[in-house]
């Protein structure tokens, strides 16, 4: 809410007010979480019973925590609501003529102030991820850069949800062929080439987009920016 009360009611750069806000809260949460450093955290597991997940195919349906669920269930609510409700259609058709959306009645700065609310409950709840299911500790810089690939993911995707969806779990997929290389002492490449492969495919990804005349989707017209209710 930080990030849109700047951009929306002052009107600063987006791209240099989300830099600046990226260092603000890297140190801000290495302060507030220094004295959890070492500290186990409740993990939130599987809610299943354990009989359930007991072979590889109930593992499969039934071993994961409820974030899990929620990321597929997520995916298919946002498609819904943009495409299938009036208020998602109000949404898109201030990304792409906020103007003209403004001169019908609709208010602009509120129902973006209600997106960006939405994409950092969303974000909030990928970080809340990595300490309470991934390792249910919290140390600093835990998230290793990984909200760039999850910006990555928005061009590679053309800004729809069934693409999205494809495109984490290929990038997941990546990383975790690290983890698999790092445990079974495959020494062909060293680790930190595994590590730096979700970015690397993310780069290629992006180029192999950006050389082509159309990714499949195109981006909002009024992306990045800014608008003013005086204008």
């Amino acid at each position: 809410m930080l990030f849109a009360f700047l951009v929306l009611t002052l009107g600063s750069n987006q791209v240099a007010t989300g830099l600046a806000l990226v260092i603000f809260g890297t140190g801000l949460s290495s302060l507030i979480g220094a004295s959890y450093v070492g500290i186990t955290i409740p993990s939130f597991d599987s809610i299943f019973p354990d009989w359930l997940a007991s072979d590889p195919v109930g593992k499969l349906f039934f071993g994961y925590s409820p974030l899990v669920y929620f990321a597929f269930l997520a995916v298919f609510g946002v498609y819904w609501f943009l495409n299938k409700t009036r208020s998602g259609l109000v949404l898109r058709a201030i990304g792409e003529n906020d103007l003209s959306a403004h001169s019908i009645g609709y208010s602009v700065i509120g129902v973006r102030y209600a997106a960006v609310a939405f994409g950092g409950a969303m974000a909030g709840i990928a970080g809340a991820y990595f300490s309470m299911v991934i390792t249910p500790l919290w140390a600093e810089q835990m998230t290793a850069g990984r909200g760039w690939i999850a910006l990555a993911l928005v061009v590679f995707s053309g800004w729809r949800p069934g693409r999205l969806l494809a495109g984490a779990y290929f990038f997941g997929l990546f990383m975790t062929l690290e983890l698999y290389a790092k445990a079974s002492g495959f020494s062909f490449l060293p680790s930190q080439f595994w590590a730096a492969m979700p970015y690397l495919m993310a780069i290629i990804v992006l180029a192999i987009m950006s050389a082509r005349e159309s990714g499949g989707g195109e981006a909002p017209a009024c992306l990045g920016k800014p608008y003013m209710s005086d204008a």
